[in-house]
C-alpha cells in the first residue's frame, strides 16, 4: 500500500478495526475509508455494491462482525450466522467485482477444532469438532476463509485471512454480561476496590492457560502483512489442494506465541486496577477448554513479532477502562 491508496476499514469502530484505522494514520495514511452501520449496512448486497462502485477502494480490512461472549452466541446463534456470512460474503464478492488489489479478512481462534492439538498451527483447520457454544460464528469464519480461497483460486485474488488469538485493548467492550475475560475482570477488580470489598471471586479453578494479545499489536501484524512484497504475500494465499496435494489455507495465526494460566491472569489484572483484597475461584463453574494457544511460527518467520507484554497492555487497557467508564457517568448522570 502507498499512503495515498483507498484503505477501506469495514468494521472501524470495533476492536481491531478501530485499531487498523489509528495504526494507519500514524503511518500517514490520508485515503482511509470508513462507514459506520447506519450509514453502510454490510448485510444489503446492493448497498455493499454500490459503496465499491463508488468509492473503488484497492485495498480491504475486513474486520466488521456479528461478535459476542458466550453467552451472546448462546442466545443468538441464527444471527452469528446469518450476519456473519451474509457479510462476508458481499464484502468479498464486492471487492472482486471491483478489483480490489489485496483484501484482510479477519477471524477468530474459534475456528479451530475444541481439542486441537497445542499450539494451533493453521493446517488443524477442519481437523476436529468445534466448540459448540459458538459453532455458528466459527462456522460463518471457516466459511469466509474458504470463500477468500476459493476466490483465490477461481480469480486469481489477493484474499489473505488472520485469525487472532484473544484480543484487548482500546475500545473494548466492557458489558457486565456480554464482554470477554480481560474486560469483565478489569471490571470487576474496579468495581470492587470502589466498593471496599475483601475479595474477588472469580469462574472456575483458574487453571486453564490463554493467550492475550493487544489490539494495537494485532493491528500492526494486519498492516505488515498487507504491505509484504509480493512473492512473499502470494505465498501466505493458500495453494490448490488437487494440484499440490497439500492442505494449505490462505491463513495466519496473529498471536504472542505464549500463554498464562487464568489465575496468573487475574492476579495481573489486580495488581494493575490497585486491588489489595483476596482472591478466590468459584470451582463449582466450568473451566472451559484447558488451553487454547495459537502457533504463531509462520508469523514470526516472515518478520513480525508481538511488542506489548501483558502487564503493559493491561495497564493501557484499564486507563482505556477509566476513561470509558467516565464518559458512559457523565452521559447517565452520575
Amino acid at each position: 500500500m502507498n499512503k495515498e491508496n483507498k484503505v477501506f476499514v469495514a468494521g472501524h469502530r470495533g476492536l481491531v478495526g478501530s485499531a487498523i484505522v489509528r495504526n494507519l494514520e500514524a503511518a500517514g495514511y490520508s485515503n482511509i475509508l470508513r462507514r459506520t452501520h447506519a450509514e453502510l449496512d454490510l448485510t444489503d448486497s446492493a448497498a455493499t455494491d454500490a459503496f465499491f462502485a463508488e468509492h473503488q477502494p484497492e485495498y480491504v480490512f475486513l474486520a466488521a462482525a456479528k461478535v459476542g461472549g458466550i453467552v451472546a452466541n448462546n442466545t443468538y446463534p441464527a444471527e452469528f450466522i446469518r450476519d456473519n456470512l451474509v457479510i462476508q460474503s458481499n464484502v468479498i464478492h464486492s471487492a472482486w467485482r471491483h478489483k480490489v488489489a489485496r483484501l484482510m479478512f479477519l477471524g477468530s481462534s474459534c475456528i479451530y477444532p475444541k481439542m486441537a492439538p497445542q499450539p494451533m498451527r493453521e493446517d488443524c483447520l477442519l481437523t476436529g469438532p468445534l466448540e459448540p457454544t459458538n459453532r455458528p460464528y466459527a462456522l460463518a469464519k471457516i466459511a469466509g476463509i474458504e470463500m477468500c480461497w476459493s476466490y483465490n483460486r477461481q480469480y486469481g485474488t489477493k484474499y489473505l485471512a488472520v485469525m487472532p488469538t484473544n484480543l484487548y485493548g482500546p475500545g473494548d467492550n466492557y458489558h457486565p454480561q456480554n464482554s470477554h475475560v480481560i474486560p469483565a475482570l478489569l471490571r470487576k477488580f474496579h468495581e470492587a476496590k470502589q466498593r471496599g470489598e475483601p475479595t474477588v471471586t472469580v469462574w472456575g479453578t483458574g487453571t486453564p492457560r490463554r493467550e492475550f494479545l493487544y489490539s494495537d499489536d494485532m493491528a500492526d501484524a494486519c498492516v505488515f502483512l498487507m504491505n509484504l512484497p509480493d512473492a512473499k504475500y502470494s505465498g501466505l494465499l493458500g495453494s490448490d489442494e488437487s494440484v499440490t496435494g497439500r492442505f494449505e489455507p490462505p491463513l495466519v495465526n496473529v498471536g504472542v506465541g505464549e500463554d498464562v494460566t487464568i489465575r496468573e491472569l487475574t492476579e495481573l489484572v489486580g495488581k494493575v486496577v490497585g486491588f489489595d483484597g483476596e482472591l478466590s475461584f468459584d470451582t463449582t463453574k466450568p473451566d472451559g477448554t484447558p488451553r487454547k494457544l495459537m502457533d504463531v511460527g509462520r508469523l514470526h518467520s516472515i518478520g513480525w513479532r508481538a511488542k506489548t507484554r501483558l502487564e503493559q497492555g493491561l495497564t493501557m487497557a484499564y486507563s482505556d477502562f477509566i476513561r470509558h467508564q467516565g464518559a458512559a457517568d457523565a452521559t447517565s448522570g452520575h
